[in-house]
């Protein structure tokens, strides 16, 4: 399965341009599974919650949604990517959606928001979500969340191949490390699609960290992006050696855990 990511820079605001970017930078490469940045189509630093209710779109109906339908149904491929939704009842979310060439597979609210997003929106309330995408298993986190192990790892042991994690980091190497250990920890492939540029449409200037990556199973580093360039990147992996989760004769991750005693 080939799969890749987009690392971009996203114009605040500017959902139609960044859109229309994503499919330039697609045109140069084929991949069955896509993971592009956390609120790629909007940027990421909002002033005020109405500002982001203004950039805000229902899912499935929203221009966003629909823009990656189309692509993933010309291009037969999965693409997972973030956005800001608004739920029926008005509140907003930092949320992700996985779409493939027969519509819609699955949605994803962030469940561990980061900083100022804890002003703008609500807390993800549904289940990590683990769907078929091809020929992988494929789950999906957002940014933060790769510092709580228990969200890799409820998606691990959900049966997830490959998981798709749309960023917009700001740490320098902070997720990029600990995505490296998820994918040793739980024996699966994680793709990290991090965003580049600044934002500074407050009283604070946000630096976004770049070097989007893909790691194996066994924690090798097989596709890292620059920390300050745009960016596609796309390899061939075999999910099913995601499946296999023994270290050797005796070992495995999931038959040796100890369920019984991480109880507090």
């Amino acid at each position: 399965m080939r799969i890749g990511y987009i690392q971009m820079n996203p114009i605040f605001g500017a959902v139609k341009e960044n859109l229309a970017h994503v499919k330039l930078l697609m045109e140069g490469a084929q991949a069955e599974l896509w993971v592009l940045p956390e609120l790629f189509s909007t940027g990421y630093q909002f002033r005020t919650g109405e500002e982001a209710a203004g950039l805000a779109e229902p899912i499935p109906n929203g221009p966003t949604v629909r823009s990656l339908l189309e692509i993933a149904g010309q291009r037969g491929c999965w693409i997972v990517a973030g956005l800001v939704e608004i739920g029926p009842d008005g509140r907003l979310y930092n949320a992700a959606v996985l779409v493939g060439p027969d519509g819609i597979v699955t949605r994803y609210r962030k469940a561990h928001l980061f900083y100022k997003e804890k002003l703008w929106f609500a807390t993800g309330n549904e289940p990590f979500p683990v769907v078929d995408a091809g020929p992988a298993r494929v789950g999906m986190m957002l940014c933060f969340d790769h510092l709580f192990p228990e969200a890799a790892r409820t998606l691990a042991l959900a049966g997830a191949d490959v998981i798709a994690h749309p960023a917009n980091l700001v740490i320098p190497e902070y997720g990029q490390l600990t995505m490296r250990v998820r994918a040793i920890e739980n024996g699966v492939f994680t793709v990290t699609a991090n965003r580049i540029g600044t934002e500074n449409r407050d009283s604070e200037t946000l630096r976004f960290t770049g070097e989007s990556q893909i790691v194996s199973p066994t924690g090798e580093v097989i596709a890292k992006a620059p920390r300050d360039q745009e960016e596609v990147q796309v390899v061939e992996v075999d999910p099913a050696k995601a499946r296999d989760k023994s270290l050797n004769q005796y070992n495995d991750r999931f038959t040796d855990r100890r369920p019984e005693l991480y109880r507090i």
